[in-house]
């Protein structure tokens, strides 16, 4: 092999490492929640903590922060929110055994571990058909939240397969941009 071949072996191997080093890496240790609202404010309601990568897949575990997160009884249960004059948000945590992995092309377990309903401040009552699940995408600063539609009513009864998260790319839907209060949920 001449000089020109060798030289354009070795120009393919730094792209393929250069491209390799491009995409962003799973986030391990702790990492702060943060919900950014239509007024652009960034509030730290949580954190996520993420074991080391194992086979291309990471544990997490979400732990909301109670400082923050108020106290809210509604439809007998209670819930923590974030409150706003503009819309309330609460959390609900998924109730059913799950793997509780990540990988850097699924986060659909770390997505079930956020689940929300929205609620105006006048409303009485948890409106679980509100709810929110948030759709994750690694960026290099850490992963990015948009907001999605689901039914929290589905999760009211046990799943048949509790190795499958229950909503999938078909049960969820795009909210019109501005629509919510909190407009993105942030990992980093």
């Amino acid at each position: 092999m001449g000089a020109h071949g060798q030289t354009l072996i070795a120009l393919g191997a730094a792209l393929s490492l250069g491209a390799a080093a491009a995409q962003p890496a799973l986030p391990e240790g702790e990492k702060s929640l943060i919900a950014v609202t239509l007024d652009g404010q960034r509030t730290r309601i949580g954190t996520v903590a993420f074991g080391a990568a194992n086979a291309g897949r990471a544990s997490f575990r979400v732990r909301m922060d109670h400082a923050v997160m108020q106290d809210h009884f509604l439809s007998m249960r209670e819930f923590k929110c974030l409150p706003a004059t503009q819309e309330i948000t609460c959390f609900v945590p998924y109730p059913y055994p799950h793997p509780g992995t990540v990988s850097a092309s699924d986060f659909s377990w770390l997505e079930h571990n956020l689940l929300f309903f929205f609620k105006q401040p006048a409303d009485f009552g948890a409106k679980l058909w509100n709810g929110v699940i948030f759709k994750f995408s690694l960026t290099p600063s850490g992963l990015v939240g948009t907001p999605q539609a689901v039914d929290l009513n589905r999760i009211g009864v046990p799943p048949e397969r509790p190795d499958e998260p229950p909503y999938g790319r078909f049960d969820r839907d795009d909210f019109t941009p501005g629509a919510r209060w909190v407009q993105e949920l942030r990992i980093e």
